[in-house]
């Protein structure tokens, strides 16, 4: 675990160097991030301009939705984009080989080696919009609750890492296979707004197929109290499994993975 955390300190101290020698480009980043921001923000006041609540969420339980989505986006710019394009030229080329020689998990270090800095910033702003979501709506949030919204948050990040790791696995097997994580991002955006909301067959996509609703509608919804203790555990437990089925395809992929002398 140590030599993992100064790896990752590493690959942080790298990146963030590479960051910073476009510093221009990381600012004009930042701020068209800020832009996209405020049209987010624009849009749910246009939509609630007419209405008080839409599928029963309010316009905080939105803001704080919204927060949520971006956290979940974040990881797709910071970690899955940057490094699916640097996985998917390795197994094409060969170089993939020297990930395998070194003695650190092949997963561990495709993940976290390619990473986009500037991103963090979202984090940012995902919080200030949580907090200020949490302001508009008013109430009292037990701690219960609280606890319950970090932990099934965080395994909803696990459940799309998981789903991420499954589909650019398929690259051991369909060798050009560019485009596999480009059904995952425009799906993403489904995320935006309570699943509710959407008709029952996309329900059913969101939720049990790629599961971006897992990851920020029912978070929201145990923030408020809506989940039992038991679906709270049950959403747990997807996260858990999923990681380990991720894991378990992983290391699959990785046995059929020829090499560059093939």
């Amino acid at each position: 675990m140590r030599r993992h955390l100064n790896l990752i300190r590493v690959f942080l101290k790298i990146n963030l160097q590479m960051a910073m020698a476009y510093r221009t480009d990381t600012f004009v980043n930042i701020l068209v991030n800020m832009m996209w921001l405020g049209w987010e923000l624009l849009s749910l006041s246009i939509i609630f301009g007419n209405t008080q609540a839409l599928a029963g969420w309010e316009f905080g339980d939105l803001i704080v939705l919204l927060g949520v989505f971006r956290i979940v986006n974040m990881l797709m710019f910071i970690m899955i984009w940057p490094a699916t394009e640097k996985f998917n030229t390795s197994v094409r080329d060969g170089s993939f080989d020297y990930v395998l020689l070194q003695p650190v998990n092949s997963l561990f270090v495709v993940s976290f080696s390619r990473l986009t800095i500037w991103r963090l910033w979202d984090l940012v702003l995902a919080l200030v919009l949580i907090l200020s979501g949490l302001s508009i709506s008013g109430g009292n949030i037990l701690w219960q609750n609280f606890m319950a919204f970090l932990a099934l948050a965080f395994s909803g990040i696990i459940i799309i890492y998981s789903l991420w790791v499954v589909l650019i696995a398929l690259t051991f097997w369909f060798t050009k296979f560019d485009n596999n994580v480009t059904i995952l991002h425009a799906l993403m955006d489904a995320g935006r707004y309570p699943v509710m909301v959407y008709p029952f067959w996309l329900q059913l996509i969101v939720t049990f197929i790629i599961p971006i609703a897992v990851a920020t509608t029912v978070p929201v919804q145990a923030l408020h109290g809506s989940l039992s203790v038991l679906q709270v555990l049950m959403y747990l437990g997807v996260g858990a499994a999923s990681f380990v089925v991720a894991v378990l395809f992983w290391r699959v992929g990785v046995r059929k993975y020829s090499g560059a002398s093939s």
